[in-house]
């Protein structure tokens, strides 16, 4: 991580002492940023109604538009949960967060070889990751894109590896794959990132529109024969959310079709979308090619 500055260090603190407040006093000042976001600033309004308007033809004005402002409310919530997991308890996070089969994704690993774990931005991520962490019997990994902010990137790496996980830039991450065959754990990728001119990636329509995906997942799990497993999540109420996981594809992979990883990834995330539309991460711009 970058050099943390004095300044940063009193920052930071600030955060951790906010974060202790109970999630109900921190929902709050987020049902304040939800108006700012909603009313006063329409934060990325035209992305979220252009994304979702592709998505969801089928869909009248008035659908779209509850599924914007259910957006805007989950993605300000999203940020009282984020600064709470600084000092969340693993009783409340237990609480937050249910993995219901967390052994299925951890057999795996006993069973002699890595896997790899796709999923999609969905609300909310962060405290799945920290569960995770938590219930899994063996190593895992996460990968992640550094953030612009060093003061924010520090503060997320805090977070994410509170409870033992360990979680590695993408860059740095092209020579930790290479101990996949020996050092046997969980790697976890958020596989709907949109990937740079600079990447190799494979053009293909996603949510009716054309969409850019990173193969890096897709090269791995066959040139290793690895499992690739999906996490969907669920939110059951506020605060309230659910991972389940399931099987994608496992080796060997003689005779699979070019991208048959990557296109089952888009085909559960799609019906991941559909099941809580308002969950995804919608002011993303994914469908920039």
């Amino acid at each position: 991580m970058g050099q943390v500055t004095p300044h940063h260090r009193k920052r930071m603190f600030f955060f951790r002492l906010f974060s202790r407040l109970p999630l109900g006093i921190l929902y709050l000042f987020t049902d304040f940023l939800y108006l700012i976001a909603r009313y006063v600033i329409r934060y990325r309004k035209k992305v979220i109604d252009e994304n979702l308007l592709h998505a969801f033809p089928e869909k009248t004005a008035k659908e779209r538009k509850t599924i914007r402002n259910r957006f805007y409310r989950n993605f300000t919530d999203s940020i009282a949960e984020t600064i709470k997991s600084l000092t969340i308890s693993k009783e409340e996070l237990a609480r937050r967060f249910t993995i219901t089969n967390q052994d299925f994704l951890d057999q795996g690993v006993k069973n002699g070889k890595s896997v790899l774990l796709l999923a999609g931005h969905f609300f909310n991520w962060e405290l799945g990751l920290q569960q995770a962490a938590v219930l899994s019997q063996v190593p895992s990994e996460g990968v992640y894109l550094k953030i612009n902010s060093p003061f924010f990137n520090e503060l997320m790496y805090q977070a994410r590896t509170r409870f033992g996980n360990t979680i590695t830039e993408k860059n740095e991450f092209r020579e930790t794959v290479k101990t996949l065959n020996t050092d046997h754990r969980v790697v976890q990728l958020a596989a709907d990132q949109r990937p740079n001119r600079r990447t190799t990636r494979y053009q293909r329509p996603f949510l009716n529109r054309p969409a850019y995906f990173f193969e890096g997942a897709e090269h791995i799990a066959k040139s290793r024969s690895l499992p690739v497993y999906f996490g969907e999540i669920s939110k059951l109420g506020r605060g309230r959310y659910q991972a389940t996981y399931e099987l994608l594809a496992k080796g060997p992979y003689d005779g699979h079709p070019e991208h048959s990883i990557t296109d089952a990834f888009c085909a559960r995330l799609e019906a991941n979308i559909h099941l809580q539309p308002d969950l995804y991460l919608w002011s993303h711009k994914r469908w920039r090619v």
